[in-house]
């Protein structure tokens, strides 16, 4: 019976017979162990089962052929050398035990790559928890500038109203100073009074610049009508806007209207007619009568 080489045992074990002779080979014929590693670790490269060059001589787990350098017939001096030859009971044993330590090997590969794994998600968790933490200093820091710039906007604004009150009280002391010392230290002869400087308060008041003008106009019938227009529109803005909003009359086509100031009593005339409201006297408000005007 012959015996049972590395080669032969790594293919009793189920490895292709390629994957077996170029695991030998590139682990330098180191025994079957060193060749399971190399098979375990590398059986899903997708080169695995390409074909290495195959050397002559005792390569592969093989013994040298006859016609090889070295063979039987080439080598006197280990020919009449016997090899132990294994039984069939002990060729079960070895494969038995390589198949076990194949199983081991399987399993030592398993836990190592279930540790990686672990490790892996480990790594994973910590970057998660990193990000998410310097997610939160981010917002923690933009709340953080956001309530700062709001309370120096405040400061500011807090600033600007104290200048702006310090800048009344000085302007108060001094128009005090200036009309009150005026007074007291020049007084005015009893028969020629002197020009009094007058103080802020007997100033008259500036007269206010309206741009609207509120008109109600007060119809023959009794009822009225009341409309905005603007300071600087003419007078016969306001009979159109009556002409055209008081309503029919029975009998007839309508006539054209006067209008007529309340108080004092005006009768307005078509040259009136071309005049803005401001200069007529009617702004911010006024009332106007419409009479009818007589046909000539």
């Amino acid at each position: 019976m012959a015996e049972l080489t590395a080669l032969e045992s790594l293919i009793e074990m189920g490895f292709p017979r390629g994957r077996a002779e170029k695991a030998l080979a590139l682990t330098g014929n180191q025994g079957i162990e060193a060749a399971m590693d190399w098979l375990m670790e590398h059986e899903d490269d997708p080169d695995v089962d390409e074909p290495l060059p195959t050397p002559l001589g005792h390569v592969l787990g093989r013994e040298p052929t006859s016609s090889e350098p070295g063979g039987p017939e080439g080598t006197s001096s280990n020919a009449g050398e016997g090899k132990p030859v294994l039984s069939e009971e002990e060729r079960q044993e070895q494969t038995k035990r390589m198949l076990e330590l194949v199983a081991q090997k399987q399993r030592e590969r398993e836990e190592r790559e279930e540790r990686e794994a672990l490790e892996r998600e480990r790594q994973r968790r910590k970057q998660g928890q990193e990000l998410s933490a310097a997610r939160q200093r981010l917002q923690e820091d933009e709340m953080r500038r956001a309530a700062e710039e709001r309370r120096r906007e405040k400061a500011e604004e807090l600033a600007a109203r104290q200048r702006v009150r310090e800048k009344i009280e000085r302007d108060k002391a001094e128009r005090a100073k200036k009309y009150g010392g005026s007074v007291g230290s020049r007084p005015s002869p009893p028969t020629e009074p002197g020009p009094v400087p007058s103080s802020p308060s007997q100033e008259p008041p500036t007269k206010r610049e309206y741009d609207q003008c509120r008109i109600q106009v007060r119809l023959p019938d009794g009822t009225s009508l009341t409309q905005t227009f603007r300071a600087r529109e003419q007078l016969a803005a306001v009979r159109l806007y009556v002409e055209l909003h008081r309503g029919e009359e029975p009998g007839g086509d309508q006539d054209p209207v006067q209008l007529l100031s309340g108080f004092p009593r005006r009768a307005f005339s078509e040259a009136d007619m071309e005049r803005p409201l401001q200069e007529l006297g009617l702004v911010p408000s006024a009332v106007l009568i419409v009479a009818k005007k007589c046909p000539s």
